[in-house]
């Protein structure tokens, strides 16, 4: 499958049984609510204000005003609300006034990014069904997503992106290799708003093979299409993970997401 962007209005590109297109109704959003519950909620252990256990939502207030770019079995009934295998929250920039800000805004400072000039697109709430992890269903909504850019114009992406638990000592060496290998340049370099004490280990002691053990496959993956981060790390005590802010340059990750997916490659997103 190519990566090659074509125009992308919503009505979505197929292949066998999987579909990639944005949530145009009530139960396509509750669908991936359902799906986000099922990964970040009793897979990882994570909570929120508007976490629905009841009903196994995992809900936003900042849900309405995203476009929701969904992984669809077409095997699979809608009325069930369980034909979402696969999930991205998008944000761009022109409905920022609607939203009120960023989700990521209580996270980091982005000033830098909005001094850019560049259009701006957030990412976030990326899931897919364990089922289906492994497999091509990431890489069609990384189709999907790269369809999504060209339409709306996009010069950077960002998002949250998260290591699992609260203690980033636990992955001081994949950290350290972020802030010493992929720190965004200063005119980019947003900034963690959390006094928290995370401080890097020194790059001398880097090991750059442990560090990529074990880093998150999706954080590997936008390394892998050029992505850098901000400096410093969030710590998410409702969702019990370490937020790093990733940062992509959309001109440099169209040529790298042709090289990916000539290469066959995949991933597993956690965040």
């Amino acid at each position: 499958m190519s990566i090659e962007p074509s125009a992308f209005a919503g009505q979505g590109s197929c292949s066998g049984s999987f579909e990639v297109r944005l949530a145009h109704s009530a139960a396509d959003l509750r669908a991936a609510q359902r799906l986000r519950y099922r990964v970040f909620v009793e897979e990882m252990g994570g909570d929120g204000p508007l976490v629905d256990h009841a009903q196994k939502l995992e809900c936003d207030a900042l849900d309405p005003v995203f476009d929701h770019l969904l992984l669809v079995d077409k095997s699979r009934d809608p009325a069930a609300e369980a034909h979402v295998i696969g999930a991205y929250r998008l944000l761009p920039d022109t409905r920022l006034a609607a939203a009120g800000r960023f989700y990521c805004d209580a996270e980091f400072d982005l000033a830098p990014l909005h001094r850019s000039g560049r259009r701006l697109l957030e990412l976030g709430r990326s899931c897919i069904d364990p089922a289906h992890r492994g497999g091509v269903g990431m890489l069609q909504m990384w189709q999907g997503l790269a369809e999504y850019v060209v339409q709306h114009d996009i010069g950077i992406l960002f998002g949250a992106a998260s290591f699992p638990g609260t203690d980033p000592a636990v992955f001081a060496q994949s950290l350290a290799c972020l802030h010493h290998l992929h720190l965004a340049p200063e005119h980019l370099r947003v900034r963690a708003t959390q006094t928290n004490g995370y401080r890097p280990l020194p790059q001398a002691e880097l090991d750059r093979k442990h560090a990529m053990r074990e880093m998150p496959p999706l954080i590997r993956a936008y390394l892998r299409l050029g992505g850098m981060v901000g400096e410093g790390v969030f710590i998410d005590k409702d969702f019990r993970t370490t937020d790093v802010c990733i940062i992509l340059d959309t001109a440099h990750l169209t040529a790298q997401a042709r090289s990916l997916a000539a290469r066959n490659l995949t991933v597993t997103p956690q965040s």
